[in-house]
């Protein structure tokens, strides 16, 4: 049995940007800089070392706190999560307030506070600022740290961890910087289950105590306040905060940048895109004399909707829905890279447009127009960002963090127009180093390795955790008494047998639902009746309803905030032609089956079998021992945008004597979704009544 309800997980995303459109045809014509004149902030520093930047603007009656500890970059080697439980455990009470106390009376000013390990944000209306200050402060100087909390935190760590354990972004993530800085390097380390449970209440409290102190700390002060009045207020407060010991810290050098072109290739069988970095480590501060044309070259090679690589990869050749570029600025250290998550079919092609298009700005000088536009697009939104009090409040902490000098941002437009088309290629040069990057790949290898090896790029291999491997094997000889007819049998057997399978008419399913990137955890409610009338409603707490889908066999709809889409075209022919329960119990002549490979899965074998339809065609792959499915794939094409989604289904347990899979990732497109199934009715709590 599937939920089947992938496609219109796929439709219900694309939905929601079709109104999203952009007309990027007429650019903005570029005019002279404005002169820009900065309010200075009001500043002092306490005793204790903590330096305070006041912001006053009285438009709205709230004020807004903002801590930062500039620390130098932390290692936390076999340990590395500590600093992660820390911030999760602050602000949650304090010694001399109660965890519930605490938070109800947060909630009661209608305030709000959050921490990190080496920071804090508060924000109240002003008529409760002092108290909101007083509160912050407390939790920063008197932290709960209990053990109920660190276990907590500790399992919620663990348990994001392992959620992301099959998500491509989540791996890029990791590898990308590991591979560049080097993974004992504090900007290429990162957190695994193994170094979580290494830590203890212990090791938090001791990060606390040495990194959590008011030696390098600057708060910042924005909002509807008086200068000498919220001066007063901090001397007080924070004033009880006790400096700490000085802490040195040897900073490891980053990993060199390679000696020649490469890509650097990690296996994920369950991705339906690839994830392509072309990266590479740069030493670049905001205070050096070439920052101002960095950002401008960055601009025309990675900007949004003008850069070149949009222009090629999404509108040239509609590999992507964007790919763009990014360079840091950092005083320890950077890296460039040029990226985009694109089809398995177009990896290889993706990768040699995007070192086409570095290596056009490195050798080409570009238009004047070109040159024109990206100023104008650049000052436009850095003025834009000025009306904003907070900008003000983050250019004087800039200018403190980075030793940058005081009209740093007086004379930023200045600098910005006296950028040339002979600077954009200079950098260019300088910076994006094509000749020497690594092109980090996630992707499925068995469908983009084969391509990519044409390339003529040398290709070397890592895991998810950025360790050398040897290239990955994806076919393996298949059995002689093995056909796809007897993996098909031995899967109707496994999940019970054909007779028990056949007497589930209808199924009743509910659901705790992760969207992977979105703020909220809806709930799903699933029900399905043979052959395939399915119903689902997604809501989430304290919003209601945010999806809704029905079909009933002939008709059906897909309703998402407010708007009633009906099912038409190839939509409804999609939902017509599925089986909704055990479509392997109907697979009779009209199908075509062949047993395409075996091949692996997480470490398991499995059978990979073909299945046509009516000129539709999708995948499935039954693990080799246990004969239940494990994955699904198929494409569709919605308004021309053409869709893979895969479906991995684990966590079997029997209802009724028969097998249900109780944990479902889907993943389409851009988008993953996990479906953590918590109750499963058979033939029980639905009616026609629920498609219509």
């Amino acid at each position: 049995m599937k939920t089947n309800i992938s496609i219109l997980i796929t439709l219900f995303l694309l939905s929601i940007g079709i109104n999203a459109q952009i007309d990027r045809s007429k650019q903005p014509k570029p005019g002279p800089a404005p002169k820009i004149t900065l309010e200075v902030p009001g500043g002092f520093v306490l005793d204790n070392g903590m330096k305070v930047l006041v912001v006053e603007n009285h438009k709205l009656p709230r004020v807004s706190y903002n801590l930062t500890i500039d620390n130098d970059p932390i290692t936390e080697g076999d340990k590395a999560g500590v600093s992660s439980l820390l911030g999760a455990m602050l602000g949650n009470g304090t010694t001399n307030i109660s965890k519930d106390e605490f938070n109800e009376e947060i909630d009661f000013l209608g305030a709000s506070l959050n921490f990190g390990s080496e920071s804090a944000f508060a924000s109240a209306i002003s008529k409760y600022s002092e108290r909101m200050l007083e509160l912050m402060a407390d939790a920063a100087m008197n932290p709960l740290l209990t053990e109920e909390e660190f276990q907590k935190e500790k399992d919620k760590l663990i348990e994001g961890l392992k959620t992301q354990e099959k998500s491509v972004a989540a791996v890029a993530s990791r590898v990308g910087p590991a591979l560049s800085y080097g993974a004992k390097h504090p900007y290429g380390e990162f957190v695994t289950e193994q170094t979580v449970n290494k830590v203890t209440l212990e090791n938090v409290n001791a990060f606390y105590q040495k990194y959590f102190n008011p030696n390098k700390a600057y708060l910042v002060i924005i909002g509807d306040i008086d200068f000498n009045t919220v001066k007063e207020q901090v001397e007080t407060i924070f004033g009880k905060w006790e400096k700490s010991i000085e802490v040195t810290t040897n900073i490891p050098q980053t990993n060199p940048n390679v000696q020649y072109t490469q890509i650097n290739f990690v296996d994920m069988p369950n991705a339906v895109q690839s994830n392509i970095s072309v990266t590479n480590t740069v030493n670049l501060k905001m205070n050096d004399a070439d920052y101002h044309s960095v950002l401008i070259t960055n601009y025309i090679l990675g900007g949004v909707g003008i850069g070149y690589l949009y222009r090629n990869l999404r509108e040239g050749h509609g590999y992507t829905y964007g790919s763009y570029s990014q360079i840091g600025a950092d005083k320890y250290a950077s890296r460039f890279r040029a990226y985009a998550e694109v089809r398995n079919e177009v990896t290889d092609s993706s990768v040699v447009q995007i070192l086409k298009e570095i290596n056009r700005i490195k050798t080409e000088l570009v238009t004047d127009e070109t040159l024109a536009i990206a100023k104008a697009k650049y000052v436009g939104s850095f003025v834009l960002a000025l009306e904003r009090p907070q900008t003000i409040a983050r250019y004087a902490l800039n200018i403190k963090l980075n030793d940058l000098p005081e009209d740093f941002y007086a004379t930023y437009l200045e600098k910005i127009n006296a950028v040339t088309k002979d600077d954009v290629k200079r950098v260019a040069n300088t910076y994006f180093k094509s000749e020497n990057a690594r092109i980090v790949v996630i992707g499925k290898g068995s469908d983009v390795l084969p391509n990519l090896e044409k390339t003529g790029i040398p290709i070397k291999y890592f895991d998810k955790y950025a360790n050398p491997v040897e290239k990955p094997e994806f076919i393996k000889p298949i059995p002689d008494d093995v056909t796809a007819q007897s993996v098909i049998d031995n899967y109707l057997t496994a999940i019970g047998g054909k007779d028990n399978a056949m007497t589930v008419k209808t199924v009743h399913s509910s659901a705790d639902v992760t969207i992977e990137g979105a703020p909220f955890a809806p709930k799903a409610e699933i029900k399905q009746m043979a052959p395939n009338k399915e119903s689902m409603e997604m809501s989430v707490e304290g919003m209601g309803v945010l999806m809704k889908q029905k079909f009933n066999g002939e008709t059906g709809f897909i309703e998402q905030q407010g708007r009633k889409m009906p099912m038409e075209g190839n939509m409804l022919d999609i939902q017509k032609s599925k089986i909704t329960l055990f479509p392997e119990l109907y697979y009779n002549d009209t199908y075509k089956l062949s047993l395409e490979s075996l091949t692996t899965i997480d470490g398991n074998d499995v059978y990979k079998v073909k299945v046509e339809k009516d000129g539709k065609v999708s995948f499935k792959y039954y693990n080799a021992e246990t004969g239940l499915l494990t994955r699904e794939e198929s494409t569709v094409t919605v308004g021309g945008n053409e869709i893979t989604s895969v479906v991995d289904y684990s966590k079997y347990s029997p209802v009724k004597g028969v097998q249900f899979p109780y944990h479902q990732i889907i993943r389409s497109g851009p988008q993953t979704l996990i479906f953590k199934i918590n109750n499963v009715l058979v033939n029980e709590g639905v009616s026609d009544e629920d498609f219509n």
